[in-house]
């Protein structure tokens, strides 16, 4: 691999990383990808009808089977190096009406759904988009801020409407530098 197509995570030097984590160029595409498929599987797993789509704003499709609610999902990802795992998700402020517009081509509910790949745990946020709006921090009105801290992450999983599931992750065997 070129130096130009990876790099370590923040903080870590060839000596001192337990495993060294170079990422692709194409990390972020890759990301993207697990994280619309992490989410489907997730839906599918617990009895949601569900279909990733290619429409602007929108990447799942999914029937709630507990409301019969028809679901729209704009799916948003990061892939955090050591040391970086707090810093917010910024989202473009346009996804919003994005997304409310092609639910409504759809007739379908807007959600966002949140993946962050963070060191050595996985976390995902399933929320409709009013509450999505309403934990996230605007400024500027360019961008939406979804934070990451201890505090926020305290009150992500004491609000009954943000749906979540996370699990760890740990790499047993890697390749070593030569």
């Amino acid at each position: 691999m070129g130096a130009q197509a990876t790099r370590l995570r923040t903080g870590e030097t060839a000596g001192t990383a337990r495993v060294k984590i170079l990422k692709s160029s194409r990390h972020s595409k890759i990301t993207g990808d697990f994280a619309e498929a992490l989410v489907l599987y997730w839906l599918s797993k617990h009895g949601f009808e569900c279909a990733r789509v290619d429409h602007t704003g929108l990447d799942l499709i999914a029937r709630n089977p507990h409301t019969k609610e028809l679901m729209g999902l704009s799916v948003k990802s990061r892939s955090r190096s050591t040391g970086t795992e707090g810093t917010v998700l910024r989202i473009d402020g346009s996804e919003i009406p994005r997304l409310d517009a092609a639910c409504k081509a759809f007739g379908c509910a807007p959600y966002f759904a949140i993946v962050v790949d963070a060191r050595d745990l996985i976390r995902a946020w399933i929320t409709p988009k009013e509450k999505f709006v309403e934990l996230c921090e605007f400024k500027g009105g360019a961008s939406i801020y979804w934070k990451m801290g201890r505090g926020r992450l305290k009150r992500y999983a004491a609000d009954h409407s943000v749906i979540a599931f996370e699990f760890g992750t740990k790499t047993v065997n890697w390749w070593q530098p030569a």
